[in-house]
């Protein structure tokens, strides 16, 4: 199975790149960027297609001064939230969807070793905007410069920007601390904070976490009493000016990070978790108001594709073979639950034999224990990705968070530390609405394939309430279908999130074949530093040198 391999990417410092930030895009890139032609060529037609934002929203790529509103949509628009091309075939796939099996892999020596130069790309689009990430962390540095200088009338009418930038910019920064453990933080963008230039130190994780949790919870009291107006609705790509939404957004991620940090400080989460829960009016969450039949582009949080945007997930899918099903997924939790997701999640695939197209039988994934060449031989005999949802799809959103992910926090907080009719309560809406999510994703499909029909209500809760999949057994074994059904709703496009939680939980519990590269014989607990950051932050880096291994823990990775 062809691979392809990492395109020669050459950065200068990204302690230099965040201090010199202007409010031009482009600008960012010409100065600072040197890429091939290839990925040059890449970066062109995203810059177009980005030009259609112009009319309903503002462009941060036209922006000459520092305009809250455009610097503020510059940070919602990301690629690396959308399931774009470029960040699922070099970054998800060979990284955090192998490392969760939320995809297939490729049994390869090395199949487990992480692509540098694709990991370094992804580190930077987190500091520094260009063709595949919004560079949060930079924007939002050049926003503080600019709210400083606003009179305090300005920065009462504008506060409702940095407010909402702040509820992406810690969601993001979490992920970030979720791959790598510590980053710099606090000391990145120093030109423009402090007007100096340093590198930037690498924040400890633990205080990070704290951090974010703190300002979430901040942002979520502040969006309780805000009101919206014009300026941020046109600027708010993600969520069009809906105040309450951005409160249920801030209040839904810190519900993630405090069951995240909760095998690590239990009587935090569980405290600040259990007040959320039983003050519900109080601290609103997107959990689609615990309907089964809920609508996910009303209520959850998803970034939509750019209007002009005809890409789809087949080359990215299909160039490395992940398009193929996940062996645990569909052979070890949806085939023995007779699962409703199945028809709208996999295809059975088939061969072609005299010319004709002969489809399987059944639904069935390959072993996960096939050798390579088991693979290339055999794959036809098993089930692919469902192409109306996934491989065509060039309307699938950007995933942020979604009401069957917290409605499986709520399912896994009540059953530690309250109630299991609460817990089965939870579960059995968050696995509900998992369906009803996969069959909205089918439907948004506009190419032509084959639209499935949502299964009746009584089927789908027969399948939450007596299949295999059914809220029974012990406390661990309650515990392990909460998170068994979570990764796997998670899936490959919320690998971040499956690899996290898979490294949280310990579930589901899978086998990984072993690979015969020495010192890369199985997957990594977390991802190392790239090249790049370890030569321009030399100083900096060697002060977190001794923590940058395969096999370290980050703090919340107590299993």
């Amino acid at each position: 199975m062809w691979v392809q391999q990492p395109l020669p990417v050459v950065w200068v410092s990204l302690s230099m790149l965040l201090s010199n930030l202007t409010y031009s895009t482009k600008d960012m890139i010409k100065r600072f960027l040197i890429t091939s032609s290839l990925l040059c060529s890449l970066v062109i037609p995203f810059s177009g297609c980005e030009d259609n934002l112009q009319d309903k929203y503002y462009n941060p790529e036209q922006s000459t001064t520092a305009t809250l509103s455009g610097l503020f949509t510059g940070i919602l628009d990301n690629d690396r939230v959308r399931p774009s091309y470029w960040n699922v075939r070099t970054f998800l796939l060979p990284q955090t969807a192998a490392y969760s099996q939320t995809a297939f892999l490729s049994n390869s020596g090395s199949m487990y070793q992480q692509s540098d130069g694709y990991v370094g790309q992804y580190w930077g689009n987190f500091y520094v905007p260009n063709g595949n990430g919004s560079g949060v962390l930079g924007l939002y540095r050049s926003m503080e410069a600019a709210y400083a200088k606003l009179s305090d009338a300005e920065k009462a009418r504008q506060e409702i920007f940095m407010q909402a930038a702040r509820v992406v910019l810690y969601d993001q920064a979490s992920q970030m601390v979720d791959l790598w453990g510590d980053i710099p933080f606090s000391e990145a963008g120093s030109l423009q904070s402090t007007s100096t230039i340093a590198n930037p130190k690498f924040d400890d994780q633990q205080e990070l976490y704290t951090t974010f949790l703190n300002g979430l919870k901040e942002a979520a009291a502040y969006f309780a009493s805000a009101s919206s107006e014009a300026t941020f609705s046109k600027a708010d790509i993600l969520l069009k000016g809906d105040i309450d939404k951005w409160e249920k957004y801030a209040n839904s991620i810190r519900l993630r990070l405090l069951m995240r940090i909760s095998n690590a400080n239990e009587t935090t989460a569980k405290t600040e978790v259990m007040n959320m829960l039983n003050n519900s009016s109080q601290f609103p969450l997107v959990d689609g108001s615990n309907l089964a039949n809920y609508n996910p582009a009303a209520s959850d949080i998803l970034l939509p594709r750019l209007t002009n945007y005809i890409g789809s997930l087949n080359n990215a899918l299909t160039e490395v073979s992940g398009h193929l099903a996940p062996d645990y997924m569909l052979n070890t939790l949806m085939l023995p639950a007779d699962d409703p997701r199945i028809p709208v999640m996999f295809d059975k695939f088939g061969r072609t034999t005299n010319g004709k197209f002969v489809p399987n039988q059944a639904y069935k994934a390959m072993p996960v224990t096939f050798t390579e060449a088991e693979q290339d031989n055999l794959f036809q005999d098993y089930s692919i990705l469902d192409s109306a949802t996934f491989l065509q799809n060039t309307e699938l959103p950007g995933i942020v968070i979604t009401a069957s992910e917290v409605n499986f926090l709520k399912a896994e907080a009540q059953q530690r530390w309250g109630t299991t009719e609460a817990a089965k309560a939870a579960y059995e809406t968050a696995l509900k609405q998992s369906v009803t999510f996969y069959y909205y994703l089918n439907s948004v499909n506009s190419t032509g394939g084959k639209k499935e029909a949502r299964p009746s209500d009584a089927v789908i809760e027969a399948f939450a309430t007596t299949s295999a999949s059914a809220y029974t057994g012990s406390n661990t074994e309650k515990l392990a279908a909460i998170w068994n059904q979570k990764w796997l709703h998670f899936s490959f496009l919320q690998s971040v999130q499956a690899w996290s939680e898979y490294r949280r939980t310990g579930y589901p519990v899978l086998t990984f074949p072993t690979a015969n590269l020495s010192g890369y014989e199985a997957p990594p607990t977390r991802l190392l530093y790239p090249s790049n950051e370890k030569s321009n932050n030399a100083a900096r880096y060697a002060e977190v040198q001794a923590k940058d291994t395969r096999s370290a823990k980050l703090f919340w990775d107590k299993n």
